[in-house]
């Protein structure tokens, strides 16, 4: 089937025709909707299904049919290396005879949707760590299923100057942003935090270069949080970072450290510490310490950019929650950034 005119097949149209249970193939007693800020998730019985909004942000870009349909195939092309029994088809929706909009219906494509399996939310790693009930063990498990992921993964096309220009401007793009964030964060903590960065980077240089030379950096998942890790037998991990693939070059170490951050951030330290020991032994990957907080630092800023991002939209801007999300990124920042600099041999400083 090949993509329809849009004919009066407004967003808040398919929207309102997706939230109907007549909409899909398979029988559902409700169907539940989700907006998150690029796509909505219509949650039926079995399934979750994608629509991605017509928007562009930054490296994002899908504003039209042809690109949010290329953008759902890529979703299940990567997101089967880590979740392959979740990520089922992308499927059309279609505007049949009646005039109505139906899934997988004969009519011409309107736009695509992922489908999905729908995995419990109480089993997802946000959930059991909200409810103190994650443990090593299930840690554990992740860390080896990582590990295998990431020595399956091709190496990122860079040499070590492009890996650490590539460092320096994700440095640069954050500090930009949490700069100009309405005067929200303060100017001057943020400019100070970025510098030490930047010196750090070029001090931990060397041991960055080795990584490149040794294989370290490969494409990976690119957006490792709780809410896309499910603790079942194995894990699935899911929604990787699609629409951008230099966003998933990355260190395996990098990758693993973010999600031991945000386990720390949700009060949860000792297993993020956990993850991460055991990922290196998994991984058999002895990465030095102030490497790991450098990039946990980095991940915290890249983090508060966008939670600061929703300030500039007025549903939010009059809430305090999103400043607080940012200020309590910017505390981890500080701290990792620390910790950092703090491993480093006293030759070296």
């Amino acid at each position: 089937m090949t993509p329809g005119p849009q004919r009066r097949a407004t967003l808040a149209g398919k929207v309102a025709a997706l939230r109907q249970a007549a909409a899909y193939p398979e029988a559902t007693t409700r169907v539940d909707a989700v907006e998150t800020h690029m796509s909505w998730v219509f949650l039926t019985d079995a399934h979750a299904y994608k629509l991605k909004k017509p928007v562009r942000f930054d490296e994002q870009d899908f504003r039209s049919a042809a690109r949010r349909r290329f953008y759902c195939q890529e979703e299940l092309r990567l997101n089967r290396r880590l979740a392959p029994s979740v990520y089922l088809d992308v499927v059309p929706l279609a505007r049949c005879a009646d005039g109505g909009l139906r899934v997988g219906g004969e009519g011409a494509a309107v736009d695509w949707l992922v489908k999905m399996r729908r995995l419990p939310a109480d089993a997802m790693l946000d959930a059991l760590l909200a409810r103190r009930a994650a443990t090593p063990a299930q840690m554990r498990g992740v860390a080896a299923r990582l590990a295998e992921f990431h020595r399956r993964q091709d190496r990122a096309p860079l040499d070590a100057a492009g890996y650490r220009a590539l460092l320096l401007r994700h440095i640069a793009e954050y500090e930009q942003e949490l700069s100009a964030a309405f005067g929200a964060l303060p100017l001057a903590r943020v400019a100070a935090l970025c510098a030490r960065q930047r010196a750090l980077l070029d001090r931990l240089g060397p041991c960055l270069d080795a990584r490149v030379a040794s294989g370290r950096i490969i494409e990976g998942h690119g957006d490792l949080r709780p809410e896309h890790v499910h603790l079942g037998e194995p894990p699935a991990i899911i929604d990787c970072l699609e629409f951008s693939r230099e966003l998933r070059w990355l260190d395996g170490a990098d990758e693993t450290g973010f999600l031991a951050l945000e386990c720390e951030r949700a009060h949860a330290a000792a297993l993020g510490q956990a993850l991460l020991q055991a990922w290196q032994q998994a991984a058999g990957d002895d990465v030095p310490p102030g490497v790991v907080h450098f990039y946990q630092s980095c991940r915290a800023c890249a983090r508060a950019r966008l939670a600061v991002r929703h300030l500039r939209e007025a549903r939010y801007r009059g809430s305090p929650a999103w400043r607080r999300r940012a200020m309590r990124y910017l505390a981890l920042a500080h701290r990792h950034l620390r910790e950092a600099e703090a491993t480093l041999a006293p030759a070296a400083r």
